[in-house]
């Protein structure tokens, strides 16, 4: 009996002292990130004024009806549309070059890991800069096109930059869940696959994609999300000749002045965020 009641207090204390560790992350969490959705939430549901401003007194629906408008269905469907985009490249350059890496030996893979992860050192707003250099018409591509005859390039604004842009910028979360997800294949299902006279394509589709998908689903995760909401690199890259999600919401907060519909779209934007994590751990990203 006093054997049980030590153990019992020792698990108590156990409990206590790991929720006191975890008490600096837990109010972090709550105040940058549940606070900040909640204001978010109640701002959706408030009411925008003749003058401006937003009445936090009378409650109602009227932002999220606006959302059903057609202009917001149309930015909508752009953005969609360009995240797809963005998201089918990551995964064809991300795939094999995740493959590539997770079979060399330690050294090269720790340097081609290094690689993946340089663009994280510099600043995001830099690198999109750095792209509106390389991509003018008077950049090295469009040098380089003069230089071989095929005259200047005229890439800067328009949907290929923005491509290009969004691209670089999520290439490394497509690459590294793949890598973990392929680094952790069992290599013998492979050669069991070839044993039995399977073609490369059949193995790949039958054996090796099934137990990678959860590192496929995860990277499109990471990539379609930010990019239906990207505002900086549209901007700078695309010179938002083109309204999409993210120039809409920054738009109603800042120059409409319309906080109820800009917190109403953020809202929905997220919860998007928050359903496509719960389809990820449900499809196994757990075992990623």
């Amino acid at each position: 009996m006093s054997v049980g009641i030590a153990e019992a207090k020792r698990e108590r204390s156990e409990r206590r002292r790991g929720f006191l560790l975890a008490l600096p992350s837990f109010a972090y969490m709550v105040l940058f990130f549940a606070v900040p959705l909640i204001i978010v939430l109640v701002y959706s549901f408030a009411t925008r004024t003749s003058t401006g401003s937003t009445a936090l007194s009378d409650w109602n629906l009227d932002a999220y009806r606006k959302l059903g408008e057609p202009i917001v269905r149309n930015v909508v469907v752009r953005s969609v549309i360009l995240a797809l985009v963005t998201t089918v490249i990551c995964l064809v350059v991300a795939y094999p070059f995740a493959w590539f890496c997770a079979h060399q030996r330690p050294t090269i893979r720790n340097l081609l890991l290094i690689a993946v992860m340089i663009p994280f050192w510099t600043n995001f707003l830099v690198r999109n800069y750095a792209w509106r250099i390389l991509l003018s018409n008077g950049g090295p591509i469009s040098s380089f096109t003069e230089a071989i005859g095929l005259g200047e390039t005229n890439i800067l604004f328009t949907k290929t930059a923005v491509v290009i842009g969004l691209v670089y910028a999520y290439l490394p979360f497509m690459i590294l869940p793949l890598y973990a997800s392929i680094d952790r294949l069992d290599r013998r299902l492979i050669e069991a696959g070839r044993d039995l006279y399977g073609s490369g394509s059949q193995t790949f589709r039958r054996i090796v994609l099934p137990l990678t998908m959860p590192g496929v689903i995860a990277g499109s995760i990471l990539v379609f999300v930010p990019s239906m909401g990207a505002y900086v690199t549209p901007e700078l890259l695309g010179g938002g000749k083109e309204t999409l999600l993210g120039s809409y919401i920054v738009t109603q907060f800042l120059t409409a002045r319309n906080w109820p519909v800009g917190a109403s779209l953020s809202f929905v934007l997220m919860a998007v965020m928050l359903v496509s994590t719960i389809v990820y751990f449900r499809s196994g990203g757990k075992n990623l």
